[in-house]
């Protein structure tokens, strides 16, 4: 009966008309920077964090949260038409989608993906909605040592899912971390790594880190090539499927909206995996796996549902724990604090408007996107033609003045150039950012729960191992970190991202 009560008062929220105007535009720019390759929507919604401070904080959340299960949407219209993965989870939409469409069943194609897609997202919200509440109790139970080891579990299962080397994910981490550090001590207020400068005793700005590090270092790395884009699309007919199109992805779709729902909680890029895993599943259970790679239309119904289910259920662990899984849900954790409002386990007691006007919304948004994708593939496929000379530096500009607006500090601008360049660096050198933000967003979380921990045992550290649930944390993070160093799970990670590449 209460969640009856609770979706009553989210769909009451959600259907004002400033919230409904904000959702179609959060689904819309998600399509298209789903569509565009070399943007995404981290740096997206790095770049419009600024804009939203004037917003109602519901309001501004349901758009950014439009933006990023909306780019999961966009993201295989180009991968099934062009070849030309929008998004990293639709690069195995691409496999069969791709082939499809030389076939000529472009239609289908993005039909089953449009279905897949609104199903398993209305599954995945559908997760959130029920589990939402009883996690968020659960997790009143918990206190300070609980929340440290619950911190250390969340960054050491972001190195062994993150792409790429665990040694060098585990120093985006630490960098991170001493990125958070920087400002006022949280305990005597004395500066620590201010270097004088009065404009970093607050500490350094997470909007600006957020669009240096995946905003401008993006642009700078699709920049330093010559790249040009084609785009020859014949004329999509027959948007539907037959009986033998339904009859075939009915499973795919059930199985990748299960995996998706499951997986898009796990820390790191948890909608890149749940696609891959979907894809290598149906290629086993499949009584025709031969067909993979030349046009099965199982392989674009399940990634699809997977990556999906999994944009919704990431959200589970943001608004229950005020854990954030992926840089995504790091930057939404950056706007709810913007808004003055500190994601947890009370956060659906005193906040009940937002969150579940923000689940309510997301039903809404799905509904959008089916009504946004199949009627306007042509308009979505003509953005490509759009030159980088003039897209780039309108973004650059744009999201320059959004920063300086949030603070009215030339500071925040210069240390969006200074970031944007270490970014470039660092993706250069091989390493992935995404671990150095989820660092910084949760070092001070990390610092704060040890320094409760240790009041409270009057600085016994072995509070930390003596508490039931927090020695279970710590030792599921020792055996994430063992996992991710054993020699045959590297090899497995290493195989998944070259494919995605």
């Amino acid at each position: 009966m209460d969640i009856l009560q609770n979706l009553g008062l989210g769909f009451e929220t959600a259907f004002t008309p400033i919230n409904l105007l904000f959702a179609f535009i959060g689904v819309a720019l998600g399509t298209a920077v789903g569509v565009l390759p070399g943007i995404g929507p981290t740096a997206t919604i790095a770049m419009l964090l600024p804009i939203t401070f004037g917003f109602e904080p519901v309001t501004s959340l349901i758009m950014l949260a439009g933006i990023y299960y909306g780019a999961q949407y966009g993201g295989s219209t180009t991968a099934i038409l062009i070849n030309l993965p929008g998004e990293s989870s639709a690069a195995v939409t691409a496999i069969d989608g791709h082939q499809m469409a030389k076939q000529g069943r472009a239609g289908p194609a993005l039909a089953t993906a449009a279905l897949g897609s609104f199903f398993a997202g209305t599954v995945g919200t559908l997760a959130l909605a029920l589990f939402a509440v009883p996690i968020s109790k659960a997790a009143l139970l918990f206190g300070a040592p609980e929340y440290f080891s619950l911190v250390v579990l969340g960054l050491i299962a972001s190195i062994a899912l993150a792409r790429g080397s665990v040694l060098k994910a585990l120093a985006m981490i630490v960098l991170g971390l001493l990125l958070g550090t920087v400002g006022q001590d949280l305990g005597s207020g004395t500066p620590r790594f201010t270097f004088g400068l009065r404009e970093l005793y607050a500490g350094l700005d997470f909007v600006a880190l957020a669009v240096g590090l995946f905003g401008v270092a993006e642009i700078l790395r699709n920049l330093e090539g010559d790249i040009t884009r084609s785009v020859m699309v014949k004329k999509v007919k027959n948007l539907w499927l037959t009986k033998d199109d339904f009859r075939r992805i009915r499973g795919p779709v059930l199985r990748g909206t299960g995996l998706g729902t499951v997986l898009g909680v796990l820390p790191g890029a948890g909608h890149v995996l749940a696609s891959f895993v979907s894809y290598s599943v149906e290629k086993r259970v499949s009584k025709r796996p031969e067909e993979f790679g030349t046009g099965a239309i199982e392989g674009v119904a399940g990634p699809e549902s997977a990556n999906n289910a999994a944009a919704q259920t990431q959200f589970v662990p943001l608004l229950t724990l005020g854990l954030p899984v992926s840089p995504i849900m790091a930057l939404l954790l950056g706007a709810f604090i913007i808004q003055g409002i500190v994601p947890g386990p009370n956060v659906i007691t005193d906040e009940p408007e937002l969150v579940w006007g923000l689940i309510a919304s997301m039903w809404i948004g799905n509904f959008f996107l089916v009504l946004l994708n199949l009627p306007l593939i042509g308009l979505w496929v003509k953005m490509l033609t759009i030159p980088y000379r003039i897209l780039f530096p309108a973004i650059i500009a744009f999201a320059s003045i959004g920063t300086f607006s949030i603070n009215r500090n030339p500071f925040d601008v210069y240390a969006i150039a200074f970031f944007g360049v270490l970014g470039y660096i660092l993706i250069k050198l091989g390493n992935e950012p995404a671990p150095l933000l989820l660092g910084f967003v949760l070092g001070p979380l990390l610092e704060t729960y040890l320094r409760r921990a240790l009041i409270i045992s009057d600085g016994d550290p072995t509070v930390l191992v003596t508490r039931p649930i927090s020695l279970v944390l710590l030792l599921l993070a020792v055996g994430a970190f063992a996992l991710a160093v054993l020699p045959s799970v590297r090899r497995k990670r290493e195989e998944v991202f070259e494919e995605e590449d």
